[in-house]
């Protein structure tokens, strides 16, 4: 009878089946990681309001005689900012207004973003994200009290880090993953949740180019103007509703 502990050849032939899935689910995050880091000090000084200001003209010419190829090619660049963590991501929102107008520049904006933020997510989550995921869920006292009410208020947890202005973008891609929230809560909160400073930014984008021509750069302050941010904390508090309801009623037992 064959003895299975006297087959090496069988325990080679498994042991790299067992084992490459394991480091291989890190490489897309590990990636991004490189990516990044690279992207900050390679391309700061490129994805700029300096670059989109000396290049305005060639890229009107270029929408005006092949508006569809352009609307692509700028999806595709803001998506791999975002996906990748790259500087410019304000500078793309607003380039949108620029290019594209305030309603198209608005959509397209809000789908890169979106795409990108889930491609980082989908990323953290099949490495980093799966592991902790699992070490949370087998935990126990605070830690697991908290991850279980996150759950409970997903849809709220996720929409106030998309409206609260002091949250980084990449900051609410990757938390998320590395709690194992839903794709599709993720996907919903941050299509909707990122309009509202889409909207702002964009709409910066459509004067930008009387801005150039008085020699100046924009004013990305906008958002924190009262007439903006008050808006913007008012649906984040909308958000924070059903949590507290709920908190409320837990607690007088109703």
């Amino acid at each position: 009878m064959p003895n299975a502990a006297a087959d090496p050849e069988s325990d080679e032939m498994s042991g790299p089946s067992r084992t490459r899935p394991g480091w291989l689910r890190h490489v897309p995050l590990a990636l991004i990681v490189i990516v990044a880091l690279i992207g900050t000090f390679a391309l700061r000084d490129y994805l700029s309001f300096e670059t989109l200001a000396e290049n305005r003209e060639r890229l009107l010419a270029f929408r005006n005689d092949n508006f569809a190829g352009l609307a692509a090619i700028f999806v595709a660049v803001y998506v791999a900012i975002v996906a990748f963590s790259l500087p410019g991501a304000a500078v793309a929102s607003v380039t949108g207004g620029f290019l594209f107008g305030l309603w198209a520049g608005t959509v397209f904006n809000v789908l890169a973003a979106t795409i990108g933020a889930v491609a980082i997510f989908l990323a953290a989550r099949t490495g980093l994200g799966s592991a902790l995921a699992r070490r949370i869920e087998a935990s126990e006292g605070t830690v697991k009290r908290l991850s279980k009410g996150l759950h409970e208020n997903e849809i709220s947890v996720l929409f106030l880090l998309r409206l609260v202005p002091v949250v980084p973008f990449f900051v609410a891609n990757l938390v998320p993953a590395f709690v194992g929230v839903s794709l599709r809560n993720f996907v919903l909160t941050t299509a909707l949740g990122i309009v509202p400073g889409a909207f702002v930014y964009t709409s910066v984008g459509v004067g930008v180019g009387e801005v150039f021509d008085r020699g100046e750069t924009p004013d990305l302050s906008l958002l924190w103007e009262p007439q903006v941010i008050l808006p913007l904390l008012g649906l984040a508090a909308l958000a924070a509703l059903p949590m507290v309801i709920k908190a409320v009623r837990g607690k007088s037992g109703v």
